[in-house]
């Protein structure tokens, strides 16, 4: 798909489709500009049929018989002090899923004026293109639904949008691997699978890659990690891909939860539980890795990224972690196992060990971790807990920037008290009430208490199950363009 900018008039324009914003009060403005364009005097009577009045949301499509246009897609704004910067993304996703396979060429046209522009151009083009994206690697028939080859924004200064613009590809492109990372199937996406998609990250852009082998995690003391992989046939893949710029000024870590799949082990996923999706449960390593394959082509100048996944599966054999075993991390903390279902935050204990050891100047975790932050936020809001407000700040701003939700959530230290063991240092679950608080409790264990830390919960974010937004049903790749933005963020003022 090429995204570029025109400054043509809109009675200049020719394509397939054009995609207009309106407004509620320039209603009858925008009807009477279009019938000079595409010669329709009945175009007043179409809009009063179709009861629009360019409120958010509404949609009408026309088909044209003759002129330079095929489609016209208006779609509604609401009112002018009302309109955000997301207005703008949802109507071009809107008006994006109303264009067919056989149209090619379309056209944007909206109020770019009362942004910035370049802002405004970004947050479109993605919106394009992150909702045409359609994943039919597993159909037996291929054929894309919506081809798209041109995207013209109609009416936008051509420099001042061009920068914005060419970082549309490589954003768009990690959050295609991170939704093609979850939504394929556990007998296709194993642990050793996840480690090879990250050796092809590392050829394609130059990244540096460890990957340690059960051998190699044992000689590090990962007890806590190993141990969820015991009840695996499938040996565990520990993933360290690493963005090394010429001049560091910061170093970040970022940590993705990685259960291929996960049983729930001997606390077996039953009854709502829906076991069957629990593919995605590695949605927190897509969204690292497809933050690397966007870092890897984007290449900031000053901030060096560690990208860190512990992959396993979390199965049952003969081997498997048992409800009331004692395991010990690789910073010598021994936990209480009492529910074997709770094993993505045993995984992260030893990646947060891991990460500190590394000395960055923060370390963030992304996991699909606990049904109580779906409880909390629901499915569009991810939850974060740090105790830093700067790192607060600055990763709520970058979800904003995205479109992506995401909301602080306390730390209350009081709350500890419900991972206490009797006979450890640490349970692996607190008690029902305040469940993902007692969560992020328990993975501040393992971190450095010298440097900055945020854990992310995107449960809820992860997957989808109607189309929403900018997003098709299924795997959304929620968390690449937040972490894309903070580093971006964190480059600029690193110059």
């Amino acid at each position: 798909m090429q995204i570029s900018a025109v400054s043509n008039r809109i009675n200049e324009w020719s394509g397939s489709v054009l995609i207009v914003g309106v407004l509620e009060e320039t209603i009858d403005n925008q009807i009477n500009l279009f019938k000079t364009i595409i010669k329709d005097t009945y175009l007043n009577q179409r809009f009063n049929e179709a009861k629009f009045k360019g409120k958010k949301n509404q949609k009408l499509s026309i088909e044209i018989i003759e002129g330079k246009v095929q489609k016209i897609v208006f779609v509604g704004l609401g009112k002018a002090e009302d309109l955000l910067i997301d207005d703008l993304r949802k109507a071009a996703s809107i008006g994006t899923r109303q264009v067919l396979s056989f149209e090619r060429k379309v056209g944007i046209f909206f109020p770019w004026d009362a942004f910035d522009m370049s802002s405004a151009a970004f947050a479109v083009s993605e919106a394009v293109r992150l909702t045409s994206i359609k994943d039919l690697r597993f159909k037996s028939e291929t054929k894309e639904s919506t081809q798209i080859d041109k995207v013209e924004l109609i009416g936008l200064d051509v420099k001042v949008a061009e920068l914005a613009i060419s970082e549309i590809n490589p954003i768009c492109e990690g959050v295609k691997l991170a939704r093609e990372l979850v939504s394929a199937p556990p007998n296709f996406l194993t642990p050793s699978e996840l480690a090879n998609e990250a050796k092809k990250l590392a050829a394609d852009y130059d990244l540096d890659l460890k990957i340690l082998d059960k051998k190699e995690c044992e000689k590090k003391g990962m007890g806590a990690y190993l141990a969820v992989a015991k009840g695996s046939d499938l040996d565990p893949n520990f993933i360290h891909l690493k963005y090394s710029p010429k001049i560091v000024k910061n170093k970040i870590v970022l940590i993705g939860k990685g259960l291929t799949f996960d049983s729930g082990g001997y606390n077996l996923k039953v009854g709502a539980s829906q076991i069957e999706k629990m593919k995605y449960d590695m949605g927190g390593s897509a969204s690292v890795l497809g933050a690397a394959r966007a870092i890897g082509e984007l290449k900031p100048s000053n901030t060096e990224v560690h990208f860190i996944v512990a992959a396993c599966e979390n199965m049952i054999n003969g081997s498997a972690l048992h409800p009331g075993d004692i395991v010990k991390a690789s910073n010598g903390k021994t936990i209480e196992v009492n529910n074997t279902d709770a094993e993505g935050r045993l995984t992260l204990a030893d990646a947060l060990v891991y990460a500190s050891e590394l000395q960055p100047n923060a370390i963030v975790d992304l996991a699909t971790l606990t049904g109580a932050c779906v409880i909390a936020l629901g499915e569009e809001i991810a939850g974060l807990w740090t105790e830093n407000d700067q790192l607060s700040e600055q990763l709520a701003r970058a979800a904003g920037k995205a479109g992506e939700g995401i909301w602080r959530m306390p730390m209350r230290d009081s709350y500890k008290s419900g991972i206490k063991s009797s006979i450890a240092d640490l349970q692996n679950t607190g008690p029902r009430a305040g469940g993902s608080i007692t969560a992020a409790l328990f993975l501040k264990e393992f971190v450095n208490s010298s440097i900055p830390w945020a854990h992310i919960d995107i449960a809820g974010t992860c997957w989808t199950e109607k189309d929403r937004d900018i997003t098709p049903k299924g795997a959304t790749g929620y968390g690449v363009r937040t972490l894309v933005n903070w580093i971006k963020e964190l480059n600029l003022k690193s110059n």
